[in-house]
């Protein structure tokens, strides 16, 4: 940071970190590039006039949007010739973000992979009026069109996810005891329990990223699920096993191989049943595990 930049510019950036970090990984669905964009958006904070600056919080919000969706741009660019499915960078969380409900479903999984058929702009509204809670006249600043634009975005925005996203809402003991029946029937080939904790109509996402294997399309039906998980456990090249984890504001596990960590699967749970599955081996995606990051929507 330059030497000459005034302290109370320091101390607005500093206390505001996480939540541009937040705002910046719930547009992009990345860490990585959230952490370029807090670096893009600093520099243009540090040549800012604070005397034209009345509301610190929505001025760096609005900053770190823009930096967002321009990065998001070339994101979509990226992804058309990425390998196989594309999920959202998972996070380690700490306990207390499940006492934020709002937050908590806002950097889940389940909603994040909605997210992703969003358009660029219809997911930084989105984000910005939903989780942050920004009037429509703000984000119109941020994303550079009119309140009443704005106002019309959003409300698109909510029917398209509403229409996509499962809309039961499971406690953290409901979805770790799921978990923990799901890793018992694995761990001892029981078809029958494991056929019991599963969805008739579950779906499984992996995201391997052209590294590690991973199914290329999303497989659906409890019946092929089943046999994808127990043929993998029999294939693996050594010994797999799951150990509880909160990523993304949720009961999750991470999964180790020879006691490295192979990838991550979290899940949506609906009525005490696995109905959408999220597993992660990108080992580039994978950074991001080993220390609780901090979100907020404050």
């Amino acid at each position: 940071m330059p030497d000459a930049m005034p302290r109370s510019a320091t101390d607005a950036f500093v206390t505001h970190r996480n939540l541009l970090f937040t705002v910046a990984y719930e547009i992009l669905g990345s860490a990585a590039d959230a952490e370029d964009v807090l670096q893009e958006s600093w520099l243009r904070w540090a040549e800012v006039d604070l005397d034209e600056v009345r509301e610190p919080r929505a001025y760096l919000v609005r900053i770190a949007t823009r930096q967002a969706l321009n990065r998001l741009r070339s994101l979509e660019r990226r992804k058309e010739d990425y390998v196989g499915q594309w999920l959202p960078e998972p996070l380690l969380t700490a306990p207390d973000i499940a006492e934020d409900v709002v937050l908590a479903d806002s950097v889940s999984m389940a909603l994040m992979v909605v997210l992703e058929s969003l358009a660029p702009t219809e997911r930084a509204v989105f984000v910005l009026r939903e989780t942050f809670g920004f009037s429509h006249p703000e984000i119109a600043e941020a994303v550079d069109r009119s309140p009443a634009a704005v106002r019309q975005i959003a409300h698109r925005a909510r029917e398209h996810v509403a229409a996509r996203r499962l809309h039961h809402r499971t406690d953290a003991a409901e979805a770790r005891r799921t978990l923990d029946a799901f890793t018992r029937s694995i761990e001892t080939g029981d078809v029958q329990a494991l056929m019991d904790v599963l969805a008739p109509d579950v779906v499984v996402l992996a995201d391997g990223g052209g590294i590690k294997q991973a199914v290329p399309n999303a497989v659906r039906g409890a019946d092929r699920v089943a046999r994808l998980f127990l043929g993998g456990m029999s294939k693996a090249p050594g010994t797999l096993t799951a150990r509880p984890t909160a990523v993304n504001g949720h009961p999750a596990l991470a999964i180790d191989l020879d006691g490295e960590l192979d990838g991550v699967f979290s899940a949506q749970i609906r009525d005490g049943r696995i109905a959408e599955i999220y597993y992660v081996r990108n080992p580039e995606k994978l950074s991001r595990l080993s220390s609780a990051t901090v979100l907020t929507a404050r």
